[in-house]
Formats: C-alpha cells, structure tokens, sequence
C-alpha cells in the first residue's frame, strides 16, 4: 500500500528530508507588519522573514492555520491519487486548530475521493490517519521521522497510526526563548497571561531564561538558568544524557530562530554531534518555523527527542 505524509508547517523538519521523502506540508499563514508571508518550510520565505528585521513588532502578528478547505484541497488535488493512505501529523491540538481542521476534513475527503482515484485508474479505497504529536515545533519531528521509517519497512497504516501515536505520547520538545519580554508580549497578544509582567522583568533585568517543555498536549517551565547561552549548554547537556540513556527514535532534532551556524556555534553542541554519532542517532536541524518565531521570538532554540518517561533536571 502506498501510504504519503503530510504535516503541519510549525513541525520544525529540514526541507530535504521533506523533499526526499515527499512530504507535503500544510502551510500556516502569516500576516506581520502589513506584510504577508506563506509558512510552508519553504527556507527562501524564512529567510525573507528574517531579512525584514521585524523583531519586536511581530508579537501583534495574525497566524491562520490551513483551513479545513485548504487541507481537503491539498489531499484531494494532490494526494489520493498518489497513495493508498495519507498520514498527517500535526503540532498540539491544545495550541493550534490544525489538527481540528484536518479531522473535519477528513469526512469531506472520504466522501468525495472515488471520482478523482477512478479517473487516475485507482480502484482502491483511501484512507486518512491523523495523528497529533502532543508537541509542538522540533519537538514533532521524532513521530514524524518514526511515521517514514515505518513506511519504508513496509508497514500497515493501522501500525503506522498506532506507532506514530506512542512516539507522540513519548516525545518531548524543549524551548529556550532568547527573550523574555517578547515571549510575555507575545502571550498578551493571544490573551495568554502565563508569562506575567514581573517574571519577565526580573528574568530581563537577571538574565534568566526559563526552559520550556513541550509534552503530552501541556507546556510549562521545567527548568531556569542565567543566560542564554548556558541555557543552550544545559539543553544540550541534556540531550546529550538522553541519547546515552537511549531514545525510542534514532532521531533528534534542532531547530533555531536564525542563522543555523549560530546555534551550531553555542557551548554544548560539539559534544551533542558527537554523543549522537557515537549512539547512531541522526539529527535533524532546521530554521525555525515563521509561526515558530513569531510566537517564541527570533534566536530561540527548540529541541526535541523520544524517550521513556523521565524527570528532566536543568
């Protein structure tokens, strides 16, 4: 059976690992400063979205997820007739409508695919999977990575969907935002009062960063350090323990918001690489998401990894 991929564009995945494994994308919408900016992992619209300097201003930005239309327009002109099955993999329902949108277009799809599949000489039924990876950003890419490597070992959808949805549950993402009053402005701006004013304050005032996690469809603080630059140590650190411990993916991803070599340039990320040659695991590096960005704040760093349930000490 040929089964396809198709994800949400704020999972943090490298464009050649899409194009290699031809995986479509299900693009957000972003408008920022009265200009508009097509999020689809495409790395030429990141770069003119960072190219426009927009920093703080992009805190007040709209996002518009792919509308249940869009989704049923993208699997019906361009999937059924391709494959047998369609994964689609999207970020926290508790954060984004996408994975909402894909469900209620799932039905429209079911019900008006035999034209198309009849008219390309396909007799047999298609099918939908969606599954939600309960994190957001690098932190989706593990069931993502997991969801290909088991289509290639020839796997069923029904072992697909039920894999990829115990990777999801086992998957944690990490985020180090750069800067605190962005990230608060940010919350305000969607009526979120997590981050309050004076935690940002005094985070500004001290250096302090909190480290965020991702997981299971909840996020929250699980750890603070002064600057961001041993922030980015500790996380790597970090990482660098789970890989020896063992990760149910060989598979761990990166993502930065700006210049990769930045990142690859901060304390810590030599001694991952070379824990993660040792162990076999691939990483998977990328720019950060737009929609990534302009809810976290350029220069922020996510990190994501699958594993046993542990307790993450920073």
């Amino acid at each position: 059976m040929r089964i396809g991929v198709a994800i949400d564009a704020a999972c943090d995945v490298p464009r050649d690992f899409i194009e290699h494994n031809g995986i479509a994308v299900m693009p957000v919408t972003v408008k920022v400063d009265g200009q508009s900016f097509k999020d689809d992992r495409d790395p030429d619209e990141i770069r003119r979205f960072l190219d426009q300097k927009l920093g703080s201003r992009s805190h007040s930005a709209e996002t518009e997820a792919s509308s249940v239309e869009d989704v049923q327009n993208l699997v019906l002109d361009h999937m059924v007739a391709r494959f047998d099955c369609v994964v689609c993999l999207t970020i926290m329902a508790t954060r984004s409508p996408i994975h909402d949108n894909v469900i209620k277009a799932s039905f429209a799809i079911l019900k008006n695919y035999r034209p198309l599949r009849e008219a390309a000489g396909q007799t047999g039924p298609f099918l939908m999977r969606v599954v939600d990876t309960r994190t957001i950003f690098a932190g989706s890419v593990p069931a993502i990575a997991e969801t290909v490597r088991m289509i290639r070992a020839g796997k069923s959808p029904a072992e697909v969907r039920e894999r990829a949805a115990h990777i999801s549950d086992c998957s944690y993402g990490y985020m180090l935002p750069r800067d605190l009053n962005y990230l608060r402005s940010r919350a305000r701006s969607k009526g979120d009062r997590s981050v309050s004013f004076l935690t940002s304050m005094l985070g500004s005032a001290l250096d302090i960063k909190p480290i965020l996690r991702a997981h299971r469809g909840e996020t929250g603080p699980v750890g603070k350090v002064r600057g961001f630059e041993h922030g980015a140590q500790s996380l790597f650190e970090y990482a660098s323990r789970r890989v020896q411990a063992g990760l149910l993916v060989p598979s761990l991803s990166l993502s930065y918001g700006g210049d990769l070599d930045d990142m690859r340039n901060l304390p810590g990320y030599h001694p991952l690489t070379r824990a993660c040659g040792d162990a076999g695991v691939e990483i998977l590096e990328s720019p950060m998401s737009i929609t990534g960005m302009v809810n976290v704040g350029e220069g922020a760093m996510t990190l994501g990894l699958a594993g046993e349930d542990h307790v993450a000490e920073f």
